[in-house]
């Protein structure tokens, strides 16, 4: 069933920086109002936002230039999840003050085995401690790099314990199986697929649009292909679309997109990675401009 709710597209934005490897504050300030004029909203310090490499004051720093910046707070939805509970609680705290739709929250994913009991008491620390009736909190499901699952048992029992605060999940499992039965297990829960490849299957099924790394590079695109869904048009955009996601998914993801956004933008600074990434290889990197170029791929320059 399709959902009444405008469809959404987020990015999570890519964290440019200097060749010393700080952040590098005014271009990402300029990237996100990019994404945010093509139509897309920020979910900052996510996967692809190098999000992990990033300290807790960097971060808030980050958010506050933002917003300074004059970029809507209403557009963001940042990655506050961090292994920590008091980490986590400052960083969501901060996105909930400075007017943020939500906070995108990954479990805590040192610690293992984890259990739902566990997982459970930390959500419930974080909301609790936030203790603001504003908070949106929306799970991130990505177990193929945490190793801790959110499972649906889990997600019944948060939501009946905070109704309203519990927004929603980002499915960033790659299992169709799973995004497909948290569809139509928790109707009216924003289930956002982490591929627009995923929105033939999930849009009819009421998922709220989708959190994707190649929103990066193709936010426009996705945008429009979300207000097309129901027409006829909306077809031919999402095979455009599904083909541009592979040929990024064929090389690492986070490389692969700064250096295509490095090409777009002309600055070369955009290919600096922090490791344990490393900058794409030439020998890879223009073939994939090449294909890019070939399925009529064009991102629009700021």
């Amino acid at each position: 069933m399709q959902s009444t709710r405008p469809l959404k597209v987020l990015a999570p934005a890519l964290t440019p920086f200097h060749a010393d490897l700080s952040v590098n504050r005014p271009a990402f300030i300029a990237f996100c109002r990019w994404l945010v004029a093509q139509g897309a909203g920020l979910a900052v310090f996510g996967t692809n936002s190098e999000a992990n490499s990033l300290s807790l004051p960097e971060k808030i720093e980050l958010l506050e230039a933002l917003v300074d910046a004059g970029i809507p707070a209403s557009a963001m939805v940042p990655g506050t999840g961090l292994c920590s509970v008091p980490e986590t609680v400052a960083l969501t705290r901060r996105a909930v003050e400075l007017g943020c739709a939500g906070a995108l929250v990954l479990p805590p994913f040192y610690f293992k085995p984890a259990t739902d009991d566990g997982l459970f008491a930390h959500y419930a620390q974080v909301i609790e401690a936030v203790g603001s009736e504003r908070l949106k909190l929306y799970l991130y499901h990505i177990p193929q790099f945490t190793g801790v699952p959110i499972s649906c048992t889990l997600i019944e029992r948060l939501l009946k314990a905070y109704p309203g605060t519990v927004a929603g999940i980002k499915d960033s499992s790659g299992d169709w199986a799973n995004t497909e039965r948290m569809l139509r297990e928790f109707p009216g829960f924003e289930v956002f697929p982490a591929s627009e490849a995923l929105l033939e299957k999930a849009l009819p099924l009421g998922a709220a649009g989708c959190i994707s790394a190649t929103a990066n590079v193709q936010p426009g695109a996705i945008a429009q292909a979300l207000q097309a869904w129901g027409t006829p048009g909306f077809e031919a955009l999402q095979a455009q679309l599904k083909g541009v996601r592979s040929l990024f998914q064929a090389h690492p993801m986070i490389p692969a997109l700064k250096h295509v956004v490095a090409r777009a933008f002309g600055d070369e600074g955009w290919r600096h990675v922090r490791p344990p990434f490393v900058p794409a290889d030439a020998a890879w990197a223009e073939g994939l401009c090449a294909q890019l170029t070939q399925a009529g791929f064009r991102m629009e320059r700021p």
